[in-house]
C-alpha cells in the first residue's frame, strides 16, 4: 500500500519533522485570532491551524491538514470531539504510530 498520501498521526513536538506533509493530529482551543485558531497540542504546544472551523473555547478539534511550519497547520478538515477528550491517550498513541507504522497504514 502507498502510505505517502496518508496523514501522520503528530502532536506538537513531532511537527517539526513533518512540515510539508498531510499530518493528523488532537487540539484544544484556545482562542481565535484574525481568521486562525490557536490551539493546545496533547503534549503541550501551541499550534496555530489556519482554515478551521469555528470551534467553542476549551473544545477539544481534530485537524487533518498539512503541517506549514513547527508550529502551524493548513487545515483540510476538522472535527468538533467536545470538552471530554482523553488528551493523554491521544499523545501515546501519536508516539506509537511513528514507532511501528504498519498497522496505521
Amino acid at each position: 500500500m502507498d502510505a505517502s498520501g496518508l496523514p501522520a498521526f503528530a502532536h506538537g513536538e513531532m511537527l517539526k519533522t513533518l512540515v510539508g506533509r498531510r499530518v493528523r493530529t488532537v487540539v484544544q482551543v484556545q482562542h481565535h485570532e484574525g481568521g486562525l485558531l490557536v490551539g493546545q497540542s496533547t503534549d503541550g504546544h501551541q499550534l496555530t491551524i489556519r482554515g478551521a472551523m469555528d470551534v467553542p473555547v476549551s473544545h477539544f478539534m481534530e485537524v487533518f491538514g498539512t503541517a506549514d511550519s513547527d508550529q502551524s497547520i493548513c487545515a483540510e478538515v476538522c472535527t468538533d470531539f467536545g470538552n471530554d477528550f482523553d488528551a493523554e491517550a491521544f499523545n501515546g498513541l501519536c508516539k506509537f504510530a511513528n514507532k511501528v507504522k504498519e498497522p496505521f497504514l
